[in-house]
């Protein structure tokens, strides 16, 4: 498995959802950041369930450092973060070992490691691991945080129902006012509904976030094959249910005329800008100072009640699976930390790597 990424600010992932527990080493951080487990709960807590929509799996999910911080200053030194899982119940898994969930990596998993993948709530392909990107995306944040970069991300369409566009101050401010992460406060209150309807019939629903990035300098990214939209891609697709990403004017721009799709420059504040962010703020492969804008397309999620038709891979006949067990109906506001995070975490990398950021930070 490919479970690391990054170049000189690198995480690894590891733990399986029903296993002992889930976690991350991050390499590369500074010496010097101050850090306490409290500083990477309050990311942590943003993905958690406990509302419409989401799984009865309640975990505490109490962040542990067990190692790379020394009276709550980072050393240098790798960074291991972890969750215990405690909440677990494995019974459902066991029953349907040999009948692949439709949608979900049972049927792939089983192929590629010979049956010996743990396959209990799904293991690595899990959206549990992703809590181990949310802690390294703290960290990541945090360093971030010393050059300035702020990094924001909201739900902006549940099923075909899309929320008004927001600028950047609503979105600061109304993300934490409703579970759904979204800046538009009557948009949330609809989607809640719709969500609870499609849970009602024991169905899911996906649908899209938006991530932006503020303040970044000109000149992220390391062409040509380690561009800041191929990395941060590579980082978010890694991310169970992405299905989709896109930057600035994305899919729409094949329709468009190059002078409708260009962003021109001019000139505010003595620095150059431009007068439209169809590129999202990435020119060439790299950061043009302008917002970096993206949005990922999260499908809706694999498991629900309903009946589907999948096989027995002992007897090779087609059979019907209703998927029992705790799941989310919309996985979609868990997520958008999750976004957050991965886009922290890949624009942490490549600043040190620009040499903005010290081996030491004071």
């Amino acid at each position: 498995m490919g479970n690391s990424i990054g170049e000189l600010f690198r995480i690894t992932s590891f733990g399986e959802s029903h296993g002992r527990c889930v976690g991350v080493i991050v390499d590369g951080c500074p010496a010097g950041l101050a850090l306490q487990e409290e500083d990477i709960q309050k990311e942590v807590d943003k993905r958690k369930p406990g509302f419409a929509g989401t799984t009865n799996r309640l975990e505490r999910d109490r962040v542990e450092i067990y190692s790379g911080v020394l009276n709550g200053y980072t050393t240098g030194a790798p960074i291991c973060l972890i969750l215990k899982n405690e909440n677990i119940n494995s019974s459902d898994y066991e029953n349907n070992r040999m009948k692949p969930r439709p949608g979900h990596a049972d049927y792939t998993a089983f192929m590629k490691y010979g049956g010996f993948n743990d396959y209990k709530g799904g293991g690595r392909f899990s959206g549990r691991i992703t809590a181990g990107f949310v802690m390294a995306g703290a960290i990541a944040k945090l360093i971030l945080n010393t050059i300035n970069v702020e990094i924001l991300a909201h739900t902006i369409q549940i099923g075909e129902l899309i929320a008004k566009k927001q600028g950047i101050d609503a979105i600061r401010n109304n993300v934490d006012k409703n579970h759904i992460r979204c800046a538009d406060l009557d948009s949330a209150r609809k989607m809640v509904a719709l969500i609870e309807e499609v849970q009602n019939v024991g169905d899911s629903i996906g649908g899209v976030i938006e991530g932006i990035a503020v303040n970044l300098p000109v000149g992220l990214g390391e062409p040509v094959f380690d561009t800041l939209e191929g990395d941060l891609s590579k980082a978010i697709f890694a991310i169970p249910a992405v299905k989709g990403v896109e930057f600035g004017s994305g899919m729409i721009s094949a329709t468009r005329k190059g002078s409708e799709n260009n962003d021109c420059f001019r000139i505010e504040n003595k620095r150059v800008v431009t007068r439209t962010n169809n590129s999202g703020g990435i020119l060439g492969g790299m950061s043009n100072g302008m917002p970096l804008e993206l949005r990922v397309a999260i499908k809706p999620t694999a498991s629900i009640s309903q009946k589907q038709q999948t096989v027995d891979m002992d007897s090779l006949e087609e059979v019907e699976l209703s998927i029992k067990g705790r799941h989310d109906s919309c996985i979609v506001p868990r997520v958008v930390v999750v976004v957050e995070a991965m886009m922290a975490i890949v624009l942490c990398d490549f600043a040190i790597r620009a040499g903005l950021l010290r081996r030491i930070l004071k």
